[in-house]
C-alpha cells in the first residue's frame, strides 16, 4: 500500500469570537486534505478555557469540518466531546484514561492518546483501544510546554511495529515535516505554523502538503534506488 501522510489540524490555544474566526478556519479546511480538527482552547502554560467557550467553539466549528470531511475531536475533556456531539477525544497522560474515554464514549468514536517520547506509553494506549497515538515534541514549539523531545526515529520503530496510526506533533512547519514524513508519520499534528503564517492558513496549508508530497516521493524512489 502506497505510504500517505495527511494533516491532523489543531485549533489556535485561544478562539475569543468562534464566528470572527469560523472564515479562518474555513480557509483552511478548503486549501487541502484534512483528516482531523483538534479544538484545543489551553494556554502554553496549560489553562484550559471555559468549558462554556469550548462547547461555544465547538458548535460554530465543527459543522465547518464535517462539510469539508474532517474528524471533529475535543482536546482533554471526553465529556465535553460527548456534549458536543464530537466525534471523538485526544487524551493526555493526565487526563481520564483511554479506556475511560472509550466507555464513556462509545466504540464508533475516535480516541487518541499523548505519547510524548515514548512507545511503552504508545502501546499500553494501543492496548486499552486508542485509535492513535501522538509522539513529541519533535521541534521547538510556542503552542505548549512539550516535557518531552521526541527523534524521528521512534515514528521509524512504530511504524515497522505495529499497524496503529501515530501522530508526529510539535514545532512541525512546511521546511521542517520531510523527515517525519519519511520516517512514517500518518498525520501532522500542525497549530502555530498554519494559524500565524503570513499569507494565512489557506498557503499554510497548500506548503504543508507540498512538502508532504514532496517528502513522500523522495523516500519512495530512495526505496526504489
Amino acid at each position: 500500500m502506497e505510504a500517505k501522510c495527511r494533516l491532523y489540524l489543531i485549533t489556535p490555544p485561544e478562539i475569543l469570537d468562534p464566528s470572527r474566526f469560523a472564515p479562518a478556519f474555513e480557509e483552511a479546511l478548503s486549501a487541502g486534505d484534512i483528516a482531523c480538527v483538534q479544538l484545543r482552547l489551553k494556554s502554553k502554560g496549560g489553562e484550559s478555557a471555559s468549558d462554556e467557550a469550548i462547547l461555544a467553539a465547538a458548535k460554530t466549528l465543527m459543522p465547518i469540518a464535517h462539510a469539508h470531511g474532517a474528524a471533529f475531536l475535543i482536546n482533554d475533556r471526553p465529556d465535553l466531546a460527548k456534549k458536543a456531539g464530537a466525534d471523538g477525544v485526544h487524551v493526555g497522560q493526565t487526563d481520564m484514561t483511554v479506556a475511560e474515554a472509550r466507555k464513556l464514549l462509545g466504540e464508533d468514536a475516535t480516541v487518541g492518546a499523548t505519547c510524548h517520547a515514548s512507545t511503552h506509553l504508545a502501546m499500553e494506549a494501543g492496548e486499552a483501544g486508542a485509535d492513535y497515538v501522538a509522539f513529541g515534541a519533535f521541534f521547538p514549539t510556542e503552542t505548549k510546554d512539550a516535557p518531552t523531545r521526541a527523534d524521528p526515529e521512534i515514528l521509524s520503530w512504530w511504524s515497522y511495529a505495529t499497524t496503529l496510526p501515530c501522530v508526529a506533533i510539535g514545532g512541525i512547519t512546511p521546511e521542517n515535516c520531510a523527515p517525519l514524513v519519511a520516517a512514517g508519520a500518518d498525520f501532522l499534528a500542525v497549530s502555530g505554523a498554519v494559524w500565524n503564517h503570513r499569507q494565512g492558513p489557506g498557503a499554510a496549508v497548500k506548503a504543508f502538503e507540498a512538502a508532504i508530497a514532496r517528502a513522500l516521493d523522495e523516500a519512495g524512489q530512495t526505496a526504489r534506488s
